[in-house]
């Protein structure tokens, strides 16, 4: 008997591995952002794919709306998919962009280059292009959510520049979840602070040491100092590190970066500066590792927080009902 049930579990764990399509397309590898504005064209070509699942009780007669997911630096693990899989069962349909397994990598902790938020922003905006093809896809509700990396790529994916450089603007989100993103880059002067209106907000631990809570509030300060119009809002959980909607332990990461004083400039053209002072590019990747030296540290601390992983989850829900249903 115990056999049959393992069995059975088995099968129903196979056959919804394999209720998915996989979505190719044609993106490319920009190193930077200031790649993504300036130079887009002459970007070396990237086949990047991902997996649509559409939502339980499907009605191949409906289009449903969308929310494209975006892993951290370590690449998808069990908790994002819980996250999937909850908007799943709300009646979204999600897509899990796999930007890592179509380079190849596995992980970019410890030196944050082989695969980069402007190579996962490209393929975003260009997996929103190819999916607004879908029978099934309202492209009208579409939203993008992704943690740590892939929560920097759901906050600038929001940055007007960014958005207007790609597919000419013509496809955007309607909602940004950003969770415990780095927020290491601000916009500089102030009137290159131009965000897209669709709602952005960050979630964030208090003790979060790979990417502080306060480079987002320094962010949100700056970008209320600026007097543009924005629609970014930002929720602080208690006690909680990196990863805190992960079921461990608190672990140290040896390699990692501790993103403490990391603060960069941006101009309107995305390129990063040292500081508003030190007029200096960080546009290499030896650049980037020369940067990070001044203000980075190694070792951050992750690990789950019960009360804000379950806080989190449901903030999640409510935020995409509201925003794309």
């Amino acid at each position: 008997m115990i056999k049959i049930l393992i069995l059975f579990i088995t099968l129903a764990f196979a056959q919804e591995d394999n209720n998915h399509e996989l979505i190719y397309f044609e993106s490319a590898n920009p190193f930077s952002f200031e790649e993504i504005i300036t130079d887009l064209d002459n970007q070396e070509r990237q086949e990047v794919f991902g997996k649509l699942k559409l939502p339980k009780n499907f009605d191949k007669n409906l289009k449903y709306p969308l929310i494209i997911g975006v892993a951290g630096s370590l690449n998808w693990g069990p908790h994002h998919l819980k996250y999937l899989e909850m908007y799943r069962s709300l009646g979204f349909a999600t897509f899990q962009l796999q930007s890592f397994d179509s380079r190849d990598v596995q992980s970019t902790v410890g030196s944050q280059i082989e695969v980069t938020s402007a190579m996962m922003i490209l393929d975003s905006y260009l997996a929103l292009e190819t999916l607004s093809k879908h029978p099934n896809i309202d492209i009208n509700r579409a939203g993008i959510t992704g943690w740590s990396l892939g929560g920097t790529v759901s906050l600038y994916s929001a940055w007007m520049p960014l958005i207007n450089s790609i597919n000419n603007g013509e496809f955007r989100f309607a909602a940004h979840l950003p969770i415990y993103p780095g927020c290491l880059a601000y916009p500089y002067p102030d009137e290159s602070m131009i965000f897209s209106q669709a709602p952005v907000h960050i979630l964030i631990g208090e003790l979060d040491d790979w990417v502080p809570a306060y480079a987002c509030t320094n962010l949100l300060d700056k970008l209320n100092e600026s007097g543009l119009p924005h629609n970014i809002d930002i929720t602080i959980y208690e006690d909680a590190h990196h990863s805190y909607d992960r079921e461990m332990e608190l672990t140290t990461i040896e390699h990692g970066y501790t993103l403490g004083d990391c603060f960069f400039p941006m101009n309107d053209e995305g390129a990063l500066f040292l500081s508003e002072f030190w007029n200096i590019p960080i546009n290499t990747p030896i650049r980037q590792k020369l940067a990070l030296l001044t203000c980075a540290g190694r070792g951050p601390t992750m690990g789950g927080n019960k009360d804000a992983r379950e806080k989190s989850f449901k903030f999640s829900a409510d935020f995409f009902i509201e925003n794309l249903k």
